[in-house]
Order: C-alpha cells, then sequence, then structure tokens
C-alpha cells in the first residue's frame, strides 16, 4: 500500500487534549459521579476519582481539544518541505469548525487522500468526530466513516503500521523516532504535562509547538516506512 502513496496527498494530524475542568471540584455534580464509575476501573489502593481526574483529558466525554495541528509535505525544486497549522483555542467549538473547514478542503482536492497519525485509529479521529458531536457540529466527510467500506476511509495510523498485524503491540512515537534515528519531538514537555501548561500557564502556543513536532515526527516516520529520505530541519515551516 505505501508504494502507492504519495507523500503530498497525506495530511498529518496530532492532537492535544485536557480535562474539560482544571480540578475535579469544578465539574458538574452529575458528571463527577459519571466520573466516579469510570475511574473505579483504574483507581489504585487508597485513590479516590478525584485523584485522577487529571486522566479525564483522555476521554472524549470528560475531556477537550485544545490544539489540532495539521501537516502537509509539498516539493520545492524537488526538495520535500513541510508545513504545519495548529488550530488552537480556548473555544474548543472554534477550533474545530476551523480545522473541518480546513479539513474538507484538503480532502476534496483529490480520492486519493489521506489522513495520517500515530495512535490516531484509536485516539485522534475518534476523539475528533466524538468532540465535534458533541458540540453540535456536522462531522467532515474524511471524520463520518459510519457504514463506510474499509477501503473507503482514509485514514493512515504509523503505529497500525508497525503493528503488523499485532493488535496487541503497543510502541509509542517517542520509542520509534529513537529507533529510526528520527530526531525526539519530547525536547521540552510531553504529554503528561499538558494539562498544568494550559491550567496552570495558560499557554497554548507553546502546546501548540509540541503537537506540531509530533506532526512532524510522524510525517518522518512515515517516509522512514516508504523509505523515503527525512525532511531536513530547515524545510520546516511553521503557518501563523
Amino acid at each position: 500500500m505505501l508504494d502507492n502513496l504519495k507523500p503530498e496527498n497525506i495530511l498529518f494530524i496530532d492532537i492535544e487534549t485536557v480535562p474539560q475542568h482544571e480540578a475535579y471540584e469544578q465539574v458538574d455534580p452529575i458528571l463527577q459521579k459519571l466520573w466516579d464509575k469510570k475511574a473505579a476501573y483504574f483507581l489504585k489502593d487508597e485513590q479516590s476519582a478525584a485523584d485522577v481526574y487529571q486522566r479525564a483529558g483522555i476521554y472524549a466525554e470528560f475531556g477537550k481539544i485544545v490544539c489540532i495541528s495539521a501537516g502537509v509535505i509539498y516539493y520545492v525544486k524537488g526538495e520535500m518541505h513541510f508545513k504545519v497549522k495548529s488550530f488552537a483555542n480556548h473555544d474548543e467549538k472554534v477550533l474545530l469548525m476551523e480545522f473541518a473547514d480546513m479539513l474538507d478542503n484538503f480532502m476534496s482536492k483529490s480520492p486519493d487522500r489521506n489522513l495520517c497519525g500515530h495512535n490516531a485509529k484509536e485516539f485522534d479521529f475518534p476523539y475528533i468526530a466524538r468532540r465535534m458531536l458533541i458540540n453540535g457540529l456536522k462531522l467532515p466527510q474524511a471524520l463520518n466513516i459510519a457504514g463506510k467500506k474499509p477501503w473507503e476511509i482514509k485514514y493512515l495510523d504509523t503505529l497500525d503500521l508497525w503493528k503488523f498485524g499485532d493488535y496487541k503491540h503497543y510502541t509509542s512515537l517517542n520509542l520509534l523516532t529513537t529507533i529510526f534515528n528520527i530526531p525526539s519531538p519530547k525536547d521540552d514537555i510531553d504529554g503528561s504535562q499538558v494539562a498544568e501548561v494550559y491550567y496552570k500557564d495558560k499557554d497554548l502556543d507553546r502546546i501548540a509547538i509540541y503537537c506540531e513536532k509530533d506532526v512532524l515526527a510522524t510525517a518522518q516516520l512515515l517516509l522512514r516506512f516508504m523509505g523515503k529520505p527525512l525532511i531536513e530541519e530547515d524545510y520546516f515551516e511553521r503557518v501563523i
């Protein structure tokens, strides 16, 4: 399959999510009870649901998206370049609407276009779709996969490609970039710190930069899988 892919037909994405509130005490009492039930499955000894509320960000029902970064490969005089844009906003509905417009526009250009992320089939793609529905938004065609045949779903996932059919195997993007000698994106914060940077530091731009590095790393990893050269550092462009 990879032999037939054109890198310029792929939209690489990554998302950053946080709990819907800074602290458990701020959660609506009804949702608190529902979180209590959810958290019961992974609580350790002497932990309460409030103690693990920071994990709420990984669940679309209890979290929200604060940034979606999207990147594309393009060519200049035969050299691969990469540009990335982030949709980051405290108003989740606004960033989702802006992302949806961009996504529909990108995918409409060719039937051969695809979305790609790392562990995106399991996390990013469904999370975005769920949050769009919660916010009362119409799903972009690329994310509206109900009833579609497998070959009609335009999803690529570097984790899925690395599994080679092994459904039990999980490998982080950080580990894969390390073993494939790709510059690591984890040189500032990591996923466990995003909520603190968001709620304590109010630093959306820092989160966006971190997210963009993951997008570039995913693109570089797919290029490795395709047996192609990496994108040079000087050919990375951040679109503001």
